[in-house]
């Protein structure tokens, strides 16, 4: 086979077969296809689309260019979420050690943050000496022992993923519904799971705004995983505003470890955790029905099972064994941690979420470049929700900045940013639609 004629058929509006896509995807994987060919092919998919036997084999080829996890030894199914990102989301802190509890494995593998929106790496690398990229020994040893461990890809999981993506990244196809498909399952895949559930985002803090669209990548994701042999459901869920009471890494660590202690719990996250959650749940046969998952996953945090399990997984991974009992103690802390409150007294009626997220990295909180180091103190906390009031005694949100100049940048963008209005808002449901 020759590359150029794999490229022209897919140009020319062809399926390609499983045996094309392999070959292309080894040679990606060896360096035997040059980065020009697999950027051209890259926009020959962009451009012409892939069907659901195209895209599945491209995900398992991809799946198939590095280690693929087995976990044959374990007497539970092996579950995860994944999610399309968005700002202060974070679900996957709280949702794996709650699975955990409840008796399933949770081999978690995310990513750092992209563009605006937060990464759940980020997160854990503000805890002291959690590792996010241990072998995979470590990594099945956690799994094990513990029920869940959330890492980063490791070097040999699922490579020509990593190759692909960064030429996606710097020639214009990354909308790519099949391309964003492949990427996120062949990871997942490689991680060896019985059953997905994917979180995809959905309004102006989402990467998908268009409810449409964001649809059809639920379905694309959907039937590829069932095609591939992993039982996956996808759940559409709102975010038109900052999911959760902070936003930033080591703000929302601390969130997460107030929430699995019962200390303070966000209504509209608690919603979407225990419908992600109760989903997997059903889907691995785990529990009869979503009432009854959900009520089993109430028990797990009133009884402190699940906020154990997270306890375990940071000491596990090297982290402080105390962690969950001070984490204020090790957690990094902001110089200045001061209200900002809204110029006029009213409802909270709109946000521009995907700009909040990026003042997070006008606060070096996110990345504008790959290698960037980032504080991983700053952010916001006690942020405002839609239908909240605001007035000079309420405010907006807490930033948490190192400078007077960086407090004040993020303290004029929430300002500008958060639509305050003299009459409550119709509000939006948590969960828009579910694609199974």
């Amino acid at each position: 086979m020759l590359p150029q004629e794999i490229i022209r058929h897919k140009r020319n509006h062809q399926e390609l077969s499983s045996q094309e896509i392999e070959f292309f995807i080894k040679g990606v994987t060896t360096g035997e296809i040059v980065d020009a060919q697999a950027a051209a092919l890259t926009m020959a998919i962009f451009l012409n689309g892939m069907n659901v036997n195209e895209t599945t084999s491209l995900t398992k080829a991809m799946r198939d260019s590095g280690d693929v996890l087995t976990w044959s030894e374990l007497d539970a199914p092996v579950v995860d979420k994944h999610s399309s990102g968005g700002v202060g989301d974070k679900v996957s802190l709280m949702l794996a050690p709650m699975l955990a509890a409840c008796g399933v494995y949770v081999p978690m593998i995310s990513g750092r943050g992209l563009g605006h929106t937060g990464g759940t790496l980020d997160k854990f690398d503000s805890i002291p000496g959690y590792q996010t990229i241990p072998s995979n020994d470590l990594f099945k040893k956690v799994v094990r022992e513990v029920g869940c461990a959330i890492i980063g890809q490791t070097g040999n999981l699922a490579p020509a993923d990593k190759k692909i993506y960064a030429l996606r990244d710097v020639c214009a196809t990354v909308e790519s519904i099949e391309l964003i498909t492949a990427s996120i399952l062949s990871k997942k895949l490689a991680a060896g799971l019985d059953c997905l559930v994917m979180d995809l985002k959905c309004g102006n803090g989402a990467f998908m705004e268009n409810q449409e669209r964001a649809e059809a990548l639920a379905r694309s994701i959907v039937n590829v995983a069932n095609t591939a042999g992993c039982k996956t459901k996808a759940v559409l869920t709102d975010m038109s505003q900052v999911l959760g009471y902070s936003a930033g890494n080591a703000v929302e660590v601390k969130e997460a470890v107030d929430y699995l202690k019962g200390e303070k719990t966000d209504p509209r996250l608690h919603q979407i955790n225990l419908e992600l959650c109760a989903e997997l749940l059903v889907l691995s046969k785990v529990a009869s029905n979503i009432e009854d998952a959900k009520s089993t996953l109430q028990q797990k945090l009133d009884k402190g099972y699940a906020l154990e399990k997270f306890a375990q997984m940071v000491s596990a991974l090297g982290g402080p064994s105390d962690f969950c009992n001070k984490p204020e103690q090790y957690l990094p802390q902001a110089q200045i941690i001061r209200p900002v409150f809204a110029t006029t007294t009213g409802y909270v009626s709109e946000m521009n979420t995907r700009e909040i997220g990026l003042s997070i990295i006008e606060l070096k909180g996110g990345r504008i470049t790959p290698d960037q180091k980032l504080d991983y103190a700053t952010g916001y906390t006690g942020f405002c929700q839609i239908g909240s009031f605001v007035d000079n005694k309420t405010p907006l949100a807490v930033v948490h900045a190192q400078t007077e100049e960086q407090y004040h940048k993020a303290a004029d963008s929430l300002q500008k940013l958060i639509t305050i209005s003299d009459i409550p808002p119709s509000l939006q449901p948590e969960i828009i639609t579910q694609i199974s």
